[in-house]
Order: structure tokens, then sequence, then C-alpha cells
């Protein structure tokens, strides 16, 4: 069956009720006032993503500054011969700390910042469809850099390298809390990425102007789309792996000890199904800004928009199936080396691909030899040059001869300094006029550049070199007379020349604010709809959101950029229900489907962050009281979070052109917050496969243990099963009562069905898993994990139907408003679909061999 289409001529519910109210008084004031950032110490509530996207992009630079000082350190340490600058404990936690703040707080973080700054202006929308949900991310990512960062505090900052190996990083090596603290704060971090990418998916997909199909969006939203699935896709693994890890360390669960049948090789598999991915997460969206911010000084559109495009997906699917490309060393299997071997080397393609399509842009014209236009032509030498390292290390032979030597060390910094943080500070000065409204100094910049530039490469070329010589990494000193010494100094002055730059640019930032010159309109000549409006645009981005016909509006379309910008004709100009309001879209098309009605500001992004980080804190410290007290205070606040009257079930004429008439929050599977919820459940599905992921590769592996392990309850997995096709049926009805609007009594009914179907499915997993001792073998835990994982979901199936049968008890649901019980039914259908999975495993494991 399909959705019920929409009738785009109902008759419009009363005007006058509690859900829509006419503003008074002046209308522009009134405009302003709706989106107006709270003042003083309430705007850590603002939920707008201008605030929230700078609140990323600072606390990333910090992080990026304070990981620079730590590399700083290091090379210290390095610079003579038998140093004793640092003790060789003290120089473990620094570069382990320096990378991890690089990977995990700098790099993604940055990107994210980038995004949710940029999306809605470049779509032409007012805001991201979640903004509370983009708060919740920051206060999430904050609170997991402050506990990583407290270690230090605690003298017990990690030491076991920024990918944390194991059988290294477990309780019987590394004693204390120091694996602990990057365990917890990182995974806590990471909860903001995965937030990330739901939020830019559905904001991409559902909010786009009037006309902007897919095929006129920026091509960095192709880029950010991209990164977005894999995230959702790629960040789950470290997720669970860094969940499991833990769980051993605190509970003694042995999903990596070899005597019970773990495997140490398990974490890696895990790490670096996130950690290669991850490689490219990182370059992505930098090169989408590249594409974006060099046909702007080359005054020509963007060579090969599709091939570009084609080039992106290409390498988000290829990125994948590579991730043992860090794990040649390890005793894999000749045939898998070579199957790895070739996926590393086809990911040169569509990398090419792009490379390319910006030469050929260069090629249409001279262009303009700005400061970002400099970082840009930094970007394309140092990264072609760390690609053709990495083709390097994809040939078997060279990689066992360059493993864990400074020849990886150097690639490694080539492809991300050289991919990400050249291009972010060409960002950052093709930007920042958005931020402060001035021009920052082109005299400096170039100072800045050329520090960097020529720093960077003194310091990272040298280390391909020390690294042929056979210096391996992450040693704190070494003898002399063997041929690195030269080479470690000049990589160290190196280093230093590169802080200088950057030293360069902070001063010309701070700088720039009170003497920089205005930067008025579109100061770059760009094409994108960002720079429509002056610098010191409203926080409402559009006064009324324009038709758009082509991928460079303001080149195209004159009446854009003639005469006053707050008198452009568009959507929304009206607001007579005094909210804040944006057009959502059509995820293909860009036809405008309804009007998306956004969120105030609110504390309960921050309250919900709050109590998360006492839990992940407080099991830190092993005050388990203070854990559930943190946990209650985040179901608080997320309850309040989404306790308000809906929205949907209105329909209004928002004068897009004549008879046109749009639902609010439209119940549909087309809408954002559906949208949002299967990427949710994207998510969902690869922590699931990751926990399967880890318990086929220990059955493979480790066969006898997995014989030897206690044998599942068949009668109650095979109730399970039978539960979780029940569960799955009244969740299907729940999602069509609610498509069809049908009765607020059947809905009620069928969320009360399915609450007592999730309590019995629950409880029959749980005496299907009793049987088993989950410390008896490393199989057994992960079947327990699994089980754990499946039990949380449905727990939030249930409160989730508790929570919709009593918003329509207490009356806070309307005829119409169907999307709570949409939502719930996806989720549901998901839900019982892993249950159902789980109780098949439990049934083929508690069967007779």
């Amino acid at each position: 069956m399909t959705d019920t289409p929409f009738d785009p001529t109902p008759v419009p519910p009363p005007r006058n009720d509690a859900y829509d109210v006419a503003p008074k008084g002046e209308p522009d004031k009134d405009f302003e006032e709706i989106w107006a950032t709270p003042p003083g110490a309430r705007v850590l509530s603002s939920v707008s993503h201008r605030v929230v996207g700078k609140r990323f992009l600072i606390t990333g630079f910090i992080f990026f500054l304070i990981a620079g000082v730590l590399a700083l350190l290091v090379r210290l340490q390095l610079i003579v011969p038998e140093n004793t600058f640092l003790d060789s404990e003290t120089y473990n936690q620094v570069f382990t700390m320096h990378g991890t703040i690089m990977m995990f707080l700098f790099a993604i973080p940055m990107l994210e910042g980038f995004a949710v700054y940029l999306i809605p202006l470049m779509i032409g929308a007012r805001d991201l469809v979640f903004p509370r949900l983009g708060a919740f991310g920051y206060y999430c990512y904050l609170f997991g850099g402050i506990i990583v960062l407290s270690s230090f505090i605690f003298d017990a900052a990690p030491a076991g390298g920024w990918f944390m190996y194991v059988p290294l990083s477990t309780s019987q090596y590394t004693e204390g809390l120091s694996a602990d603290f990057w365990l917890i704060g990182i995974t806590l971090a990471e909860i903001a990425s995965v937030t990330a990418a739901v939020e830019i998916i559905a904001a991409i997909l559902c909010s786009r102007a009037p006309g902007m199909s897919l095929t006129k969006m920026p091509i960095l939203m192709w880029y950010l789309l991209v990164t977005a699935f894999m995230i959702a896709i790629g960040f789950p693994p470290l997720i669970i792996g860094s969940i499991l890890l833990e769980a051993e360390r605190l509970l003694g669960l042995p999903f990596f000890d070899i005597s019970v049948g773990g495997d140490p090789l398990l974490w890696q598999h895990l790490f670096w199904l996130f950690g290669h991915p991850e490689v490219y997460i990182i370059f992505l969206p930098a090169a989408g800004m590249v594409a974006t911010m060099l046909p702007v000084f080359v005054g020509k559109p963007l060579f090969g928009y599709g091939f570009a495009v084609a080039a992106v997906v290409t390498m988000g699917f290829l990125s994948f199936g590579l991730w043992a490309h860090h794990m040649f060393a390890t005793g894999l299997p000749v045939m898998s080396l070579s199957l790895f071997s070739a996926a590393s080397t086809m990911v040169a393609v569509p990398t090419g691909v792009q490379i390319f399509c910006f030469i050929a842009t260069l090629s249409l014209a001279r262009p303009r030899l700005t400061v970002p236009m400099l970082f840009i032509l930094g970007f394309l030498f140092i990264f072609v040059l760390g690609g053709l390292t990495g083709v390097m290390l994809a040939a078997v032979p060279f990689n066992l001869q360059a493993h864990d030597s400074y020849f990886v060390v150097a690639h490694l910094h080539y492809v991300l300094i050289g991919g990400f943080v050249f291009p972010m500070f060409a960002a950052l000065y093709y930007w920042v006029p958005h931020f402060t409204g001035r021009m920052m100094s082109d005299t400096l910049g170039k100072w800045a550049f050329w520090l960097m530039f020529g720093g960077f490469n003194l310091a990272f070329f040298m280390m391909h070199l020390t690294g042929l010589r056979g210096m391996p990494r992450r040693i704190a000193t070494y003898p002399e007379g063997i041929g690195w010494d030269r080479l470690n100094m000049l990589s160290t002055i190196g280093a230093f020349i590169l802080a200088a730059g950057v030293a360069v640019f902070i001063w010309d930032f701070f700088r720039h604010q009170r003497k920089g010159r205005a930067a008025g309109r579109d100061p770059w000549g760009a094409a994108t709809l960002e720079w429509l409006y002056p610098t010191n645009a409203p926080g409402y981005n559009f006064r009324a959101i324009p038709e758009i016909r082509s991928r460079e509006p303001l080149w195209d379309q004159p009446e854009l950029t003639q005469g006053d910008p707050a008198q452009i004709d568009g959507a929304l100009r009206a607001y007579p229900d005094h909210r804040r309001e944006t057009i959502g879209s059509d995820p293909v098309s860009g036809a405008p489907i309804q009007i998306l009605r956004l969120p105030h500001p609110t504390w309960m992004p921050l309250v919900s962050a709050f109590g998360l980080a006492v839990l992940f804190a407080a099991t830190l410290a092993s005050l388990y009281w203070l854990s559930a007290i943190g946990a209650l205070v985040a179901l608080a606040g997320l309850t309040g979070w989404v306790w308000e009257p809906s929205d949907s079930g209105v329909t209004r004429d928002i004068g897009i052109r004549d008879g046109l008439r749009l639902p609010v929050n439209a119940v549909s599977r087309s809408s954002h917050l559906h949208v949002g919820t299967v990427g949710t459940i994207l998510i969902l599905f690869a922590l699931y496969a990751s926990l399967l992921f880890a318990g086929l590769y220990l059955w493979n592996v480790k066969p006898n243990f997995a014989e030897a392990t206690q044998r599942p309850a068949q009668t109650f997995a095979l109730l399970s099963f039978g539960l979780a096709v029940v569960m799955f049926a009244l969740s299907w009805m729940a999602g069509r009562t609610a498509l069809l609007q049908g009765p607020r009594a059947l809905g009620l009914v069928a969320n009360v069905l399915l609450a007592l179907t999730v309590l019995g499915l629950g409880l029959c997993l749980f005496l299907a898993l009793l049987p088993v001792d989950p410390y008896s073998t490393a199989f057994a835990a992960v079947g327990w994990a699994i089980g754990a994982f499946v039990g949380a979901l449905l727990a939030v199936t249930l409160y989730w139907s508790l929570f919709n049968a009593l918003r329509k008890l207490v009356g806070a649901v309307r005829p119409g408003q169907g999307l709570p019980d949409l939502l719930l039914g996806s989720f549901g259908k998901a839900t019982a679909t892993m249950a159902a999975m789980t109780a098949l495993a439990y049934l083929v494991a508690g069967s007779p061999q």
C-alpha cells in the first residue's frame, strides 16, 4: 500500500485556537522577535544553527590548538637523540592525547560546525529541521571532550595510542582509569557525531528552497549528505567496540580475552571499520568546501558537477571495503590481503576524478590568488602527494616494510592535514565575514599560508625519509649516529614554523574584529545563497524564501541580487501563526510539500546532555547511584523536550503561489521527522550489525569456544520470535492508522497493545538467555551484549508507546496529528526486526550441533 496522497484543498481548522495565534503589532518587529537569540545567560538555551555552528567551530579550534601544543612537545622530545625532556610514560600520554584530540575532538566537530552553520544558508532554509538536536549534540561533544581532557587533571591521561589497541588497553596491562577516560569520553563525544548525521540528512533532503532539486543543490550539500550517511554507518562500530572494551574493564566480560575465546584482533576490526572511513569522512566535507570556493575565485561553475557527485557517492561506498588496509601485518589470509589491497587501490579512482574536476575548473580561467585560493592550491599539492604514498601503502609488500614506521606518520599527516586543515583555513578565511561582518587581512593571510605550507612540508616530508631509514613510530627517544638526527631536527623546526603560521592566523582573527574592513554583501562575488544578504544578516536567514532555478542562483537569477534582499519575493513572507517556520520540500524534486514549524529556544537539550554527562562521568568514578540520577535527569530532559503540543494537523495558505495550501508538519513518509527517524534507524542497524559482526567473527576464529558455550533456552527463543512478529504487525498498524488519520481510539489501542507485546518480548528474550553464563566464553558475552542492545531498544519502544498513549488520554493530541504514531510505527518495526533476528540467532545457537 502507498501513502494516502495529500489533498491540497482541505478545510483549515479554526485559526483562533491555542495552536495558531496571529501576532499583533509591527510585522517586521514581530518577525525579528520570533527569531531573536535569547539575551544574557539564556543564550545557552539557543537552538539557532548560527549559534550552535559557531560553538562547534570555536570549541573545535580550541581543541586544535591544544592538540597542536601536544604535537610541539612530541617534536621537542625528538629534536635530538637520547633526549630526556619527557620521560617515556609522559611521552606516551602526550602523543596519545594529540592523536585523540585531533581525530575525535577537532576534525569531525569542525566539519559538523561548518555543516550546521552553512546548510540552512546554502539551501534556502531559516534553520535546521531539528535545531534542538544540534544543540544537544554540541553539549554532548563539549562534555565528552571535557571528560577526556580532565584525565590530565587526575594524572590519568591515556597512554595506549589514539587507537587504544587491546590487550594493551585492557585492565590487565593498563591499570587505573586512563583507558576509561578515553573510552567513556570519546563515546559521549561520538553521540554528537551520529546526531549530526541525522540532522544533516534530514535538513538537506527535507528543507531545500522551492525548486532546488537534487541536481540543483550546491556541490557542498552532496559532499555533506554522503558524509552524513558514512558517519551513520561508520561510527557505530567504534561506539560498540568502546562499550565492549569498557564492559570488559568494568564488569570483567571477556570479549577480548584469548583464554576464553576472545580475540584482540576483534578490537582492530571494529576500530578500523570506523577508522578508515573516517579518513574520507574528514576529507569529503573539506573537498566539498574546496569545490564550493574554487569556482568563486575562477569565476566559472565547477567543471564536471555530475562526475564529482558520482565520485563522492562511489567513494562513500568503497571506503567501507578497505578497513583491513591498516591490518596487513596482523596475519590475515593471503586472499583477504589481496582483496583489501585491491580495494585500497580502487579508492584512488574516485579521489582522482574529484582532483581532476578541480584542476579542470582551474583551467577555465585565471584564478584570483586570494588567501583562500592559496590554501586551496596548498591543499591540492599536499593531498596529491599524500595520495601517492597512499597507493604505495596499498601494496602489501611495501606496507609490510613501512608498517608502524614514520613513513606511515608522514602519509597520515599529508592526507589529513593536507586534506582537511588547509581547506579548513581556506574556509575560515572565506566564511569569516559571515561570523564577524569584516574581512581578514590579505597580507597577514599570505604570511600565515606560506609559514604553514613551508613548515608543514619541512616537518612531514622529512618523516618519509626517517621512516624509510627504519625509524619506528611511537618511540620516545633514539640512539645517536644512525641517520635520524638531522632529519628529526628539521622536522621539529618545520613543526614550529607551521605553528607560527597558525599563530599569525589567530593574531589576524582578533585584529580584524576591530580593524578589518567591513565585508558588505557578497564580498567574494560568490554564487551560492549564503551570500544573498549582507554578512550581518538577521538570524532568520531569509525574510522570504526565494524560488531557485539554478545551481548558481546569485549568478543566474538577477532578481536576487538587485535591490534590497529583504524585499525579495518568496515563500513564508507572511507568518500568521507567529511561529518559527521554514519550507519543507520533497526529498528529490525540491517541490514544497509542507510547512516545517521549528521549535523555540529551550534548556532541554542542555539538561539532557548534562544528564548523560553525569551518567558517563559517574560510571567512570564507580558512583552508580549518581549514574542513576544522571540517567533520570537525561530522561526528564528528553521528555520535556518532546512534551509539547503537536503542530501537525494544520493546513494553511502560505502565499508561495495563488491557491497553494500546505500542511504543517505533514503526516507523511516524506516528512522531515520520518526521514530523521529513518536516519536514526540506520544508525541502530549499524550498531546491531557491529555486534553481529563481533559474534560471527568469534564464531569463525574460535569455533571450539563457540561450541562449548551454554545453549539459550529454545522454547523462550521461539516465543520471542513469535512476539517479535506480533510487535512488527502492531507497529505497522500504528503507522498505518497515523497515515490514514484513523480514529484516536484506534491509535490508543495500538499503543497499549504494543506496550504489552514489548513487555512480553523483553521477558522472553531474557529467559532465553538465562541459561547462558556471560563470563564463560567471549561468544556468550557477545550473545548477552546483543540481547542487552535489543532490550534497550525494546525499553525505548515501551516508553514511546506509553508516552503516545498518555498524550492521547490527556487530550494533548488533536485529530489528524498522527506523526508520533507514524514515527513509533517505523521505529517499532525496526526494533521488531532486530528482535526477530536475535531470536533466530538464539534458536540456531541453542539447536543440537
